[in-house]
């Protein structure tokens, strides 16, 4: 190959350059030249067999050796058949069930001709500001690697050639989760202790699982950009990790150094980008019109050049290009596997399990057999899958109305909706010019006539209320994470007439925790649905009706208010920790509101109620140095109520003196129990060395002898606990 056709395998060219009606996902002023689109290694955006047979024909024929092209997508959480956003898949606790999502999202996007999903995202997320937090699944290091590691599986299968499977791009490496002020594309100020304890294990699960790519994130550390950081990703990711896979930039990160002021121009930013060990530049000339000078120049040594080259062939070998450039797309394959009843299936399942139900006062749910009103703009909204499935198409949704009257035989008798206002104010920057101020006001007058007239008429009112769908998802961070003025007020008014003469159910549609204001105190029943996907209507119904117990645990905590955040469960204890009874002064408090979440992370209830034994411990002790030695923790729990439910049973341990600060608790794992009324059963925990390990004052993972608490409980905040030690 010759200088210029290596260098053209490390860029990506959006899809435009390709095909017109390619999405959108980024920024891009700049126009390819012919020579360009007929040498790049990978494009992005582009779906739909017969475009990419077509597009992958011509190159291939032009090619001068003929190697095919890799064509990428953001399939986050479906491609047609949506699952619920990874926030609510965080919340089912389910590792399995990812990896089943992630089964349908590969076969559908791979009979469509994608290659490369750039999913999932194991970045740690603590702050609701931001709006990516849709994308991840949640607040918690180990729940996000079990969850980002069964993705990646879900996604690739046992072998890459496999037709149905597609490879797996973990990202956004690393820390972008931890934003300063939650603003996308921002600075990320962490000390190594936590960035290694808390920020880098989901990632480090994803390539423990095999993810054959990673992207490089937007944000700096240690003043750093991280497609420039060569400590980050040459020393932590390929060397300690062991990533010997395609290290892509996200969209436009490697020229966005010069607007950082890390790198004087393009041509440095190229410069830095290849000795940090970027394989991949995503749509910038960075690599493209800059690397043959730096290679002639001598800045770039051709062996560096080589192995990145290498590493994307490789890839472009593993998922079998050089034998069948398309994979076994077909426009027949994708009819047939696409929103198939089974891929449905799988769907509505996570839909039932991720919801988390918050409260149920005087059983409000499961609904009786009344007259129900489903009021909002959820109760009609066929977008209930998030601003990440590009490829998706609303239509296919099944609604809340859909479902319900599915449900309820179509019957007008038992079931009426009604939107009662719009989504947003166009004050709200995703609306802003959807409307003039009048037509709002007009609109909602008469929405809000509507459902006053079928709140009325009901005997139970479903409020289904959310974010509009570009309140969450990349570039979204937002100071206020309340609900929508508009929806505020019909929630408030129709409340004041019937709080007191009709059952409230309240669902939530969201990508991100929220500052809920009076909706708890004002609902008998309140349940986050997040971001349901395209069998939303149906899962929801599902529950409501009682067929299915809730079982969804939160996977990050929801503050009181925004002023909180970052806000987690796992946070560490200070010097005067406020106490829990007793005066409060000079302690870590606020004046005006608690210290702790509204509803905290691993908290969710259902439709029965259980009891749980007092934690026991096998033995007071286990020895470092034994590798064989464990201590098994258990509880017994028995299902008090009168339903079928599923609960998930929590383990947490606390380092109660470390030679650093160590978190109050941190989760080392989890089982989810189903019992029927009466049922009880042990579940127990093996608790070995390994899990005590930590980032040390001597700069490494290890355990320190010394004593540690094991909590057992149904959600973070349980005080369960024995005491053993590590001697």
């Amino acid at each position: 190959m010759s200088l210029k056709e290596k260098i053209l395998q490390l860029v990506q060219l959006p899809g435009w350059e390709f095909e017109q009606d390619a999405a959108v996902t980024g920024l891009n002023d700049n126009e390819a030249s012919d020579e360009e689109k007929g040498l790049v290694g990978s494009t992005l955006g582009i779906w739909g067999a017969d475009k990419v047979i077509e597009i992958q024909k011509k190159y291939i024929e032009n090619h001068p050796h003929h190697i095919p092209l890799l064509f990428m997508l953001d399939v986050i959480h479906g491609h047609k058949t949506v699952m619920p956003c990874p926030l609510g898949q965080g919340a089912s606790f389910d590792p399995e069930l990812a990896r089943r999502g992630a089964e349908v999202q590969a076969r559908e996007a791979a009979a469509e001709g994608v290659h490369v999903t750039f999913s999932p995202m194991g970045d740690l997320v603590r702050d609701a500001r931001w709006g990516r937090v849709v994308e991840s699944t949640g607040e918690d290091p180990y729940l996000n690697g079990k969850m980002v590691a069964a993705m990646v599986k879900g996604y690739q299968g046992d072998d890459l050639k496999d037709n149905d499977h597609v490879a797996s791009c973990v990202k956004h490496f690393a820390a972008y989760g931890a934003v300063v002020a939650g603003r996308d594309y921002n600075n990320v100020e962490l000390s190594e202790h936590t960035l290694r304890d808390q920020y880098l294990p989901a990632y480090a699960e994803g390539i423990k699982a095999g993810a054959r790519l990673v992207m490089t994130s937007f944000n700096t550390l240690n003043g750093i950009p991280s497609s420039g950081n060569k400590w980050l990703m040459r020393d932590v990711l390929r060397g300690e990790m062991d990533f010997d896979g395609v290290l892509i930039s996200d969209w436009a990160a490697i020229a966005e150094m010069e607007n950082w002021g890390f790198a004087e121009n393009l041509k440095e930013a190229a410069d830095l980008a290849m000795k940090a060990g970027v394989d991949i530049d995503m749509c910038t000339e960075a690599y493209g019109r800059n690397l043959e000078s730096l290679v002639n120049e001598g800045r770039i040594k051709m062996e560096l050049l080589d192995e990145a080259v290498l590493r994307v062939l490789t890839l472009k070998n593993d998922l079998g290009l050089f034998e069948d450039p398309y994979r076994g797309a077909s426009v027949l394959r994708a009819k047939e596997e696409c929103l198939s009843a089974k891929n449905r299936e799988v769907a509505r399942d996570a839909v039932r399990k991720s919801l988390v139900l918050l409260k149920n006062e005087y059983n409000a749910l499961p609904l009786v057999e009344k007259k129900i009103a489903f009021i909002g703009p959820y109760a009609e909204e066929k977008e209930l899958h998030s601003s990440w499935a590009i490829s998706c198409d609303a239509n296919d949704t099944v609604t809340i109305k859909k479902a319900a009257k599915e449900f309820y035989d179509g019957s007008d008798t038992r079931i009426k909706t009604a939107r009662g206002c719009l989504s947003a104010s166009d004050g709200d920057e995703t609306m802003r010019g959807t409307y003039s101020l009048s037509d709002e006001k007009k609109q909602n007058k008469k929405l809000f006539e509507k459902a006053m007239e079928v709140a009325e008429w009901a005997d139970e009112i479903v409020f289904c209320l959310g974010e509009n769908i570009g309140q969450s998802g990349e570039s979204t961070s937002k100071t206020d994470i309340r609900l929508p003025k508009p929806q505020m007020n019909l929630f408030k008014k129709i409340c004041k007439e019937y709080r007191n003469e009709k059952t409230i159910v309240t669902l939530i549609f969201t990508g991100r925790p929220l500052d809920l204001e009076k909706i708890p105190e004002k609902s008998d029943a309140l349940m986050i649905c997040f971001r349901p996907g395209t069998e939303g209507g149906h899962g929801i119904i599902d529950v409501l009706s009682g067929n299915y117990s809730p079982s969804g645990k939160l996977s990050m905590s929801f503050p009181y208010s925004v002023a909180q955040a970052p806000i987690s469960y796992n946070s560490f204890s200070t010097g005067r920790p406020k106490p829990a009874n007793g005066g409060s002064a000079f302690t870590t408090r606020y004046l005006d509101c608690p210290n702790e979440a509204r509803y905290p992370f691993g908290y969710g209830l259902t439709y029965s109620n259980f009891k749980m034994s007092e934690i026991n411990i096998s033995k007071a002790a286990m020895y470092k140095e034994d590798e064989t030695d464990s201590i098994k923790a258990s509880v017994t729990i028995r299902n008090i109520g009168f339903h079928e439910a599923t609960e998930t049973v929590q383990l947490y341990i606390r380092d109660l003196a470390g030679s650093r600060v160590r978190p109050v608790k941190e989760l080392k794992g989890f089982e989810k129990v189903t019992l029927l009324p009466g049922e009880s059963r042990e579940v127990s925990f093996e608790i070995k060395e390994d899990m005590l390990r930590f980032w040390t004052i001597e700069n490494k993972f290890d355990s320190e002898t010394g004593k540690f608490k094991a909590f057992i409980g149904f959600d973070s905040t349980t005080e369960n606990g024995s005491i053993f030690e590590l001697k």
